[in-house]
């Protein structure tokens, strides 16, 4: 339900949230990284071989590196490239070890690459609830590019993030896209 005066509600949600997950961050250990790389590749099984939208992750964000590297080995993988402001994002072929270039707000995208559509998505998470609402940084880059894949295909949305980044509810907008699952260093938060 969409919550009167939500994006001041975000804003303030998001400042306690990056907190939650700076701490996570600093205090996941490698056997837990280890099992947020099984529970995501788990999550993706009957994606292997397809075409797997990651992303190249930034401040603290939970790395997806090593299993997108995985699933490159099967399988087509690909990155965001943002186009524009209120564009929804395209996707450029990764592979591991491709140059990388500045791709804005602080991302790297490859050099060069072709251009694919995802079947499935890992989607980088700021907080999350368990009804798969997603808060992220605030440009709706993600939201504009699952409706418009919803729109053409069926396409599965994973968002990745630490168990610190559950909060008990979200402010939703008519425009958030939901997740499909989400997934943690402690297994299937959202689905599964």
């Amino acid at each position: 339900m969409t919550v009167p005066h939500a994006k001041e509600l975000k804003a303030a949600a998001r400042i306690e949230a990056l907190m939650q997950r700076d701490a996570a961050h600093r205090s996941l250990d490698a056997d837990d990284r280890s099992m947020a790389t099984r529970h995501l590749l788990s999550s993706l099984a009957r994606w292997h071989g397809r075409v797997v939208a990651g992303y190249l992750p930034i401040r603290t964000e939970i790395d997806p590196l090593p299993a997108m590297t995985q699933l490159a080995a099967e399988g087509d993988v690909a990155v965001p490239v943002m186009t524009g402001a209120g564009r929804p994002l395209e996707f450029r072929r990764w592979t591991p070890g491709c140059a990388l270039v500045d791709g804005g707000m602080g991302t790297l995208i490859p050099e060069s690459g072709e251009t694919l559509v995802p079947d499935a998505l890992i989607v980088p998470v700021v907080a999350f609830d368990a009804l798969g609402h997603r808060l992220g940084y605030g440009g709706g880059f993600y939201d504009r590019t699952l409706t418009e894949l919803r729109a053409r295909q069926s396409v599965f949305a994973v968002g990745f993030a630490y168990a610190a980044q559950e909060m008990a509810a979200l402010p939703v907008e008519t425009t958030d896209a939901r997740l499909d699952a989400v997934v943690t260093e402690e297994g299937f938060a959202v689905g599964g």
